[in-house]
């Protein structure tokens, strides 16, 4: 196994060129895992660590650029309030040490459906920035995840950064495991409130072939909240909501929990979690 060892983006990105089958590694949180039981035997691994800018993080107009560095624990501590969901989720990662190592653009690469990122970066409607030594490409998140731990990186990209909007409104993630830490999710769910667009954004993670939204969910809930008012949430509407969360899954059963029990819970978070977002909406007009 080769070891590439750039100290610039761009010696990353000519490396990359030169060796599309090299594995990009940050905090190893994922690949060393694979490696080190034998699942995976990359040709090459590409270290990031040493190029500065990807650990970095900036306000770009009305979104946060997080670097392919900046790990769950920067996230916790320095952006909560600018991007509350991905904080929420951060903090549902393993331990504090693979908070203080993991990143949210090795939580793409990997691609895994049970991702803890994947939820609320749908719910907000980030998009990746991939690069390569042909140029820069956007890709919004709802067209990055293409099949099981597969994504929409073309040969020879790199994520450079994520670019998640800052809140708009209240967030919620909520995420279900066979215990209460260091855990990978049995199901999860994000849900973030836009409320000078009058919209809710929704991301399943850890119940289809890939992370997903709720379209028809979203489209309901959107139109049934009392937004102007700021009104309770009006009766039926949470659980129809729930109802359509839960449709918009195809879940399989297996060691940690089976298809229908993931519906079921899928829909129990999304009544929560759109209760708990409205409750704070209400709160703010106080």
């Amino acid at each position: 196994m080769d070891f590439l060892r750039p100290e610039t983006w761009q010696e990353a990105l000519d490396y990359k060129a030169e060796r599309p089958d090299a594995v990009p590694i940050a905090g190893g949180t994922d690949v060393m895992v694979e490696i080190n039981f034998d699942r995976r035997r990359p040709a090459a691994l590409l270290d990031l660590t040493r190029i500065p800018e990807l650990a970095r993080w900036e306000r770009d107009e009305d979104s946060i650029r997080v670097g392919a560095n900046v790990t769950y624990t920067d996230v916790i501590q320095e952006l909560r309030a600018d991007l509350p969901g991905l904080a929420m989720a951060s903090r549902t990662v393993g331990s504090p040490q693979i908070r203080n190592r993991g990143t949210i653009a090795g939580n793409l690469g990997a691609a895994s459906p049970a991702g803890d990122a994947h939820p609320i970066l749908l719910a907000c409607g980030a998009t990746v920035e991939a690069e390569s030594v042909r140029g820069v490409r956007l890709i919004p998140a709802a067209a990055f995840y293409l099949g099981v731990k597969r994504h929409a990186l073309e040969p020879g990209e790199l994520i450079r950064a994520v670019h998640v909007p800052v809140n708009q409104g209240p967030q919620q993630f909520s995420k279900i495991g066979t215990r209460n830490a260091m855990v990978i999710a049995v199901c999860s769910f994000g849900l973030a409130l836009d409320v000078t667009a009058q919209r809710v954004g929704t991301g399943i993670g850890s119940a289809a072939p890939t992370p997903r939204q709720a379209p028809d969910a979203e489209d309901f809930v959107s139109q049934a909240l009392p937004w102007e008012s700021r009104d309770p949430i009006p009766e039926g509407v949470a659980a129809r909501f729930g109802e359509l969360v839960s449709q918009a899954a195809s879940p399989i059963d297996d060691v940690r929990g089976s298809a229908a029990y993931r519906r079921h819970a899928l829909a129990l978070m999304a009544r929560r979690n759109l209760a708990w977002a409205w409750k704070e909406y209400q709160c703010a007009s106080r």
